[in-house]
């Protein structure tokens, strides 16, 4: 597909910007991302930590 064939608006009016920008424009999803990302890692390393710990007899 051609760059002027994608940038064409489907039903007039101005082309949408690109998936980026719009995720990067977006402060909520930026702010809901910034903190649900670090939370899933650490849960995930917590759980894998938990995990390494020998059972006591």
């Amino acid at each position: 597909m051609s760059e002027s064939a994608r940038e064409e608006p489907k039903h007039g009016g101005e082309p949408r910007p690109p998936v980026m920008q719009r995720i990067l424009d977006n402060p909520f999803l930026l702010l809901f991302l910034g903190v649900t990302i670090p939370t899933v890692f650490y849960v995930l390393w917590a759980v894998m930590e938990l995990t390494q710990i020998p059972i006591a007899k």
